[in-house]
């Protein structure tokens, strides 16, 4: 089945969300959705996501499931708010779990905080199927950006996340705790083994050197032949050199600290505290 989608651009994070929906009927999925978020002042805004839901609504969508393709570590996450709006489960990998545990410590979260992944309705596993109406939904465990990645195909098409980027920009980064440059490459044998015609849509574009638009789908053809990363056949060893060479150059995003307090909550902000603000934690010498 071949599943029709729809995709939302936000180029403050350079985030990709997407519907994906039935060719003939009604129910759909949400994934990776955005919160605009700024630093300076604290505020969320939800012109993103209520993008989202105007189209969902105008269209006579019934959305069926919210899905995460990790915890981002470059924007917040709409997915409490449409699900309060839109109905539907809120899912992501099993491996939360272990981003919850490092991350309460990072931010001293204390015994309060549930690092079983009880802030989601629906934890997947490599192998786990799910139906949005008539289609069927595969989950493919993809770690190597972070240990909870996963890729969900829907019939001619792969959602994969930060996995893999447009061919002409590459591939995630893998210096966050838990990431790995090894377990990337093998993660994105598992997608390119994908027929050639899969379309690939990815979490993320950054418009590469030479491109005037930006873009965010591509196939599985292409990635194998063309990305500049692990196009063509390149080995591990090279990959995993390249990886970690660039990593190191790398800045932190922008909105880790925030993302992250968030995104490993399901989208949920901190609890408040007695005078009902709710507060953002920034480390102070420590990432």
């Amino acid at each position: 089945m071949t599943p029709i989608v729809n995709a939302f651009f936000d180029p403050a994070t350079f985030t990709v969300s997407y519907v994906a929906r039935e060719p003939n009927g009604e129910t759909c999925a949400i994934i990776d959705s955005v919160l605009d978020f700024d630093p300076a002042s604290g505020r969320t805004d939800t012109s993103s996501a209520d993008a989202i839901i105007d189209f969902v609504k105008s269209e006579g969508l019934t959305v069926a499931w919210i899905l995460e393709s990790h915890v981002h570590a470059d924007h917040l996450s709409a997915a409490p708010y449409l699900q309060e709006r839109l109905g539907g489960k809120i899912g992501i990998g099993d491996q939360i779990t272990v981003v919850q545990d490092t991350f309460g410590k990072v931010f001293n979260e204390g015994t309060a905080f549930q690092r079983d992944g009880s802030q989601f309705d629906a934890l997947f596993k490599e192998g786990d199927t799910l139906n949005i109406g008539e289609m069927r939904l595969d989950v493919i465990h993809t770690p190597g950006h972070t240990p909870a990645c996963l890729t969900y195909v829907i019939g001619d098409a792969a959602f994969v996340g930060d996995t893999l980027f447009m061919p002409d920009f590459g591939t995630a980064r893998c210096d966050f705790p838990g990431g790995s440059a090894e377990n990337l490459y093998k993660s994105i044998q598992k997608i390119l083994s994908l027929p050639d015609e899969t379309r690939i849509f990815v979490g993320h574009d950054y418009k590469a050197p030479g491109r005037d638009e930006f873009a965010w789908e591509t196939t599985v053809g292409e990635q194998k032949a063309m990305n500049v990363h692990v196009g063509a056949g390149k080995p591990l060893e090279e990959f995993v050199s390249m990886r970690q060479e660039r990593d190191a150059s790398l800045g932190m995003p922008r909105l880790i600290l925030p993302s992250i307090q968030t995104n490993m909550r399901a989208g949920q902000m901190p609890e408040p505290e007695s005078n009902g603000v709710s507060y953002l934690k920034t480390p102070v010498n420590l990432l």
